[in-house]
């Protein structure tokens, strides 16, 4: 098994348990693991550290790492290495509830940035050196390259730049991954940068597997642990309307002329929403369908299987339990349809703008006038941060934005006067979707927008006291082209946190 997974018999002289790899990470030094919405991260070292790390401060002695990723891990990555308070710094993305807690508490400094900047931001030195790079990979070829696994995230910037390189061979991964990845080696630093090659969102224009100097691998670690695989939940009553409003407005938007029958590549973002959305595309007669995005989930590989989606570029995965095992038991059939790349092309700005992607992601709260806030609670408290909602969101043909009106049993509305944290600005909103309908923002002006947003995405609660606020907001505020009552537009935050309840005080 071992001659199958690492093929170069060179590097077999560095196979070593996970804590001999981990006494390799010293403290204070900056860490880059793969991984991407729970796939394709290391499993063994990140837990064999946190335990060094343990041990050290009971002892006494400080140890943190500055740890990088490409996007959310899983409790093996985040949460271990965070239960122990050994992270210092985390970018760009996560999902771990333990990790949340230290970020939302002030004790674990975090920096929230669009995906697409991450790679780049390290190759400029905005994050300083990276001193090791943790992969998870599938197999290491007889050439010394490394075939990823699950996702690919931003391991070809971890691999080029860091001094040292430490794989995770899962053998429990699918050697049938090889072949489905497209690494592209043609970026440069301004002012050397040249177009990218890719005019089709199924076009392939790199490599198979990742480049690695074979001197910088000190360490190979033999794993066998699945991704982490969390189940959706089936779609409620709001997903379902939210998601036939969608699609009524993609084929209103067909018959138009302002979308091709095929529509324009899909983007979608996680959650159970969007895979509702993704389900209903299923029935709605489209076909010959294309994907640009960042994350296959269930819905698209449903639409895979059934021909309605023709292909998916993506940089990984999150996949319940059951659609992994269908996943593995059709990598065949998948490995045709599917293009697995570093995240700076899935999220590649200029890409996205060039293909015309069509963004849908989702939101925690959005203000009258069409700004998205999708990463603070009452505009302190990070959730998980940003992702690529921004790279999509200002690039895309059509930018999307979804959410059911209200929130903690209808004690929150989520249309509010003024969003508590702004991450996508009026100009890159183009149509908000709640279980009561679709705004359509485009070619309107702030006052327009808020009437469109109220009428037909606010909850019935909130519809009145959100109207009588328009309206003074027109009569009174300083300006008349965004007109705002200030501090009363931020109230509705700060009721909520009073009370629980933003209706409990109207």
């Amino acid at each position: 098994m071992t001659e199958d997974r690492i093929r170069n018999a060179a590097l077999r002289s560095r196979i070593v348990t996970p804590e001999q790899a981990a006494a390799l990470i010293e403290p204070g030094q900056t860490v880059a693991m793969s991984g991407f919405t729970g796939s394709g991260y290391p499993k063994a070292v990140p837990v064999a550290l946190a335990a060094r790390i343990e041990q050290v401060h009971a002892a006494g002695q400080p140890f943190q790492i500055r740890l990088l990723t490409g996007a959310s891990t899983a409790p093996e990555l985040d949460g271990a290495l965070a239960k122990v308070d050994g992270i210092a710094l985390r970018l760009p993305f996560q999902s771990d509830p333990e990790a949340r807690r230290r970020i939302n508490d002030g004790s674990l400094a975090y920096i929230d940035a669009h995906l697409s900047h991450v790679a780049q931001h390290a190759w400029f030195g905005f994050y300083g050196d990276i001193d090791v790079a943790v992969i998870e990979a599938v197999a290491i070829r007889e050439d010394g390259t490394i075939v990823p696994s699950t996702s690919v995230g931003n391991s070809k910037t971890w691999l080029d730049l860091a001094k040292r390189v430490i794989v995770e061979v899962n053998e429990v991964q699918p050697l049938a991954l090889e072949g489905m990845h497209d690494i592209y080696y043609g970026t440069a630093l301004p002012p050397q940068r040249r177009p990218i090659p890719l005019e089709h969102a199924d076009d392939r224009i790199g490599d198979t597997a990742l480049r690695c100097d074979p001197d910088k691998i000190v360490a190979i670690v033999r794993t066998a642990a699945p991704d982490r695989n969390s189940p959706f939940n089936p779609p409620d009553e709001a997903s379902q309307r939210i998601a036939a409003f969608l699609v009524e407005f993609l084929q209103h938007e067909v018959a138009k002329g302002r979308l091709p029958k095929g529509l324009l590549p899909l983007q979608s973002g996680v959650g159970n929403i969007p895979n509702a959305v993704l389900a209903n595309l299923a029935d709605s007669g489209f076909r010959d369908l294309t994907a640009f995005t960042e994350v296959i989930q269930d819905g698209m590989l449903d639409l895979l299987e059934s021909g309605v989606l023709r292909s998916a570029s993506c940089t990984g995965f999150a996949l319940s339990p059951e659609a992994s095992l269908r996943f593995e038991a059709n990598l065949g059939f998948f490995r045709e349809r599917i293009v697995l790349r570093t995240q700076e092309i899935s999220n590649h700005p200029e890409l996205v703008r060039r293909l015309g992607c069509i963004g849908m992601n989702g939101m925690v709260e959005v203000d009258i006038y069409g700004n998205v806030n999708s990463t603070h609670i009452m505009g302190s408290r990070m959730q998980n941060g940003i992702g690529g909602s921004g790279d999509f969101a200002r690039n895309g043909f059509l930018s999307i934005f979804m959410s059911p009106s209200t929130a903690k049993n209808g004690t929150i509305s989520s249309i509010v006067p003024m969003v508590s944290h702004v991450d996508h600005t009026e100009h890159d909103v183009s149509i908000v979707v709640t279980e009561y309908g679709l705004a359509d923002l485009r070619g309107l002006s702030p006052k327009q927008r808020a009437r469109v947003l109220i009428d037909r995405c606010a909850h019935p609660d909130y519809r009145d006291a959100l109207e009588d606020y328009f309206a003074r907001a027109l009569r009174e505020s300083y300006g008349k082209h965004t007109p705002h009552l200030l501090p009363e537009a931020l109230s509705w935050h700060q009721r909520w946190l009073d009370t629980g309840d933003m209706r409990a005080t109207r």
